[in-house]
């Protein structure tokens, strides 16, 4: 079982390297630097044993006192060509860790953003972050520490022993025998450690998933007063990792009195031996000191290979999830040979589509319906009926278990992605700003548009009016999720993002119904601008839309219960009959109606 548990860590190790193999002259930099700093490290107790037993027979007349000033000389030299190695290394080592940094944040993201929209829906924005940090430090740390010491440990151990062999083969043996038991030791508590570590990354990931979450929705936090509630559950959290550190700290510390008291012994047993024998005249004064110095510098590997397990362990627990991520694959991929989606027209069909999410429960069933070229098309039905799910499909968010959906009689399945969603523009009930400039928002499907195309798209949006007021016009930072700007003010710089696009399918999630009837006049007046001559899908709010389209698609138990056009299903006695029939009323019950259908008068 230990010996499964070994290969399991040493193939994590070795993923670690693989996966940073393109860094390897820095790799090379460094060890070589750590070969050299082991070298000079070696040289020391030589030159110190020629000193003292130079200076032995200097102090009896047997000798003159230049060739003890040489060594002296020479060991102070190693000690120079040891400084000036170890900062050349580190700033390697530098360099190195950064570009690694680097990589792992690049690839992260770039697989993040790769992965579809059912991977987002079961994680949380704050666990995913912290995820990429926590991961890149262990990494980042074991890299460096791998590169500046192991090799360094590793030659030290073999040159002392090959060294101290030549004048007690007894003294090697004991040094040499340190190892195996120090592995043994810290193999018995290498499972328990990670499976602690394990249990507190997840507690900091849930923490810091929440405090994204709460600092992203700070309005409402305070506007239901639960600052006090979402901090004590934040604390809450945060303790769980202090009562984990408990018994995975006391575990690791036990067991490494245990080891080192093992340690201890053996090397007190060494010195022992080593007086013994200088005192029945085997040793002189220097291989004495020669061998104590070399017992001093097998010690600094032994016993830093506590701190280097340690490091081992919380790189693997570390970048578990990391690495989780980079084998995520998309469930959404393009076909091979996926062709580019040129629209013609823009007629989408939707032809006996069936969706379901995780659960398995039928979201959509057998839904088929048309979308004439630049026409509207209104969805309507209760909340949870699919009407978001049917535009995430057609989105190619998720793919359908069974059915086909065409634009312009291509199957949207059989054509790339990217083709697929540059021609489609989506505006959501929610405006979805980036913490940049108006400019760069607006131009943000388009980023080499002109200023004069910015202008002209900010104009046909209707918020050029309040875009030439702001203080730096175009160039003003609009803050996260644009704050700084009005509910009215980000719908229409979407809006204008929209427009900018110019793609010939669109997207409604209407976005007016949050709207004071001021801002809801300026936004709707956009709105109309965008859909002229769009093959135009609508979530509809108001009962005025979607009184205005060409067809209504009514949904109930995730199938179509009608369709037609607004004069046709007012006389069928359906859902769009009853919500007219409802608005006519203002009671209590007959909002809470209308509210289930996510409309309003």
């Amino acid at each position: 079982m230990q010996n499964y548990e070994n290969i399991v860590v040493m193939k994590q190790m070795a993923k670690i390297l693989k996966f940073s193999k393109h860094l390897w002259p820095y790799y090379l930099g460094v060890s070589l630097g750590s070969v050299a700093i082991a070298l000079l490290n070696q040289l020391q107790p030589i030159f110190t044993k020629m000193a003292i037993d130079n200076l032995t027979d200097t102090v009896n007349g047997r000798a003159e006192l230049g060739p003890v000033l040489l060594v002296v000389f020479a060991i102070f030299m190693t000690d120079v060509g040891a400084t000036l190695v170890s900062n050349i290394s580190g700033y390697y080592g530098d360099i190195m860790a950064s570009k690694l940094k680097y990589f792992l944040s690049t690839q992260y993201y770039e697989r993040l953003l790769s992965l579809s929209q059912r991977y987002y829906s079961s994680e949380l924005t704050g666990t995913i972050i912290n995820r990429l940090n926590r991961s890149i430090q262990g990494v980042t740390d074991f890299a460096n520490m791998f590169a500046n010491n192991f090799l360094q440990f590793l030659l030290t151990t073999v040159f002392t022993l090959i060294v101290v062999a030549r004048y007690s083969w007894v003294v090697a043996i004991l040094f040499a025998s340190l190892y195996p038991i120090f592995l043994w030791l810290t193999g018995r508590t290498s499972k328990r450690w990670q499976v602690y570590q394990q249990d507190i990354n997840e507690a900091n990931d849930i923490a810091s998933g929440r405090f994204a979450e709460v600092v992203g929705q700070i309005k409402v936090a305070k506007s239901y007063v639960s600052e006090k509630l979402e901090a004590t559950f934040f604390a809450k959290t945060m303790r769980k990792t202090i009562k984990l550190t408990y018994p995975q700290s006391k575990l690791w510390h036990t067991q490494d009195v245990y080891r080192r008291l093992v340690l201890n012994v053996i090397f007190g047993i060494v010195y022992a031996y080593i007086f013994w024998q200088a005192a029945l005249g085997k040793f002189t004064i220097g291989e004495v000191v020669l061998l104590i110095q070399y017992g001093v510098l097998i010690r600094i590997p032994i016993f830093s290979m506590s701190f280097l397990v340690d490091r081992t362990q919380r790189a693997i627990a570390d970048s578990n999830d990391y690495f989780k991520a980079m084998d995520e694959e998309p469930d959404v991929i393009d076909a091979p040979n996926a062709k580019k989606l040129s629209v013609s027209s823009g007629d989408v069909r939707f032809d006996e589509v069936d969706f379901s999410y995780e659960d398995k429960q039928p979201v959509l069933k057998k839904v088929s319906f048309e979308l004439q070229p630049g026409k509207k098309l209104a969805l309507v039905g209760e909340s949870g009926e699919g009407k978001t799910t049917i535009t995430n499909l057609l989105l190619r968010l998720y793919d359908p278990q069974n059915g086909v959906i065409t634009i312009d009689g291509k199957d949207i399945s059989q054509v790339s992605q990217k083709s697929l969603r540059e021609n489609i523009a989506v505006v959501f009930q929610e405006a979805t700003l980036f913490s940049g400039t108006v400019r760069e928002n607006i131009a943000y499907g388009k980023p080499l548009a002109t200023e004069k195309q910015i202008e002209q798209a900010a104009r046909a949006a209707n918020a050029w009016s309040f875009v030439a007021k702001l203080p730096k016009g175009l160039d003003t930072m609009v803050g996260e999720r644009g704050m700084k700007l009005s509910g009215g003010q980000k719908q229409r710089i979407a809006i204008a993002r929209a427009i900018l696009k110019n793609a010939p399918i669109l997207i409604l999630d209407e976005a007016t119904s949050s709207l004071d009837s001021k801002a809801e006049h300026e936004v709707q007046t956009a709105l109309e601008q965008l859909m002229k001559g769009r093959t135009t899908l609508i979530i509809a709010h108001r009962l005025s839309t979607i009184a205005g389209v060409d067809t209504i698609v009514t949904l109930k138990s995730g199938q179509v219960d009608e369709i037609g056009t607004p004069a046709e299903l007012s006389k069928t006695g359906g859902i769009y009959a009853q919500l007219l029939d409802l608005q006519k009323h203002t009671s209590e019950k007959t909002k809470k109606k209308l509210k289930e259908y996510e409309i309003s008068a």
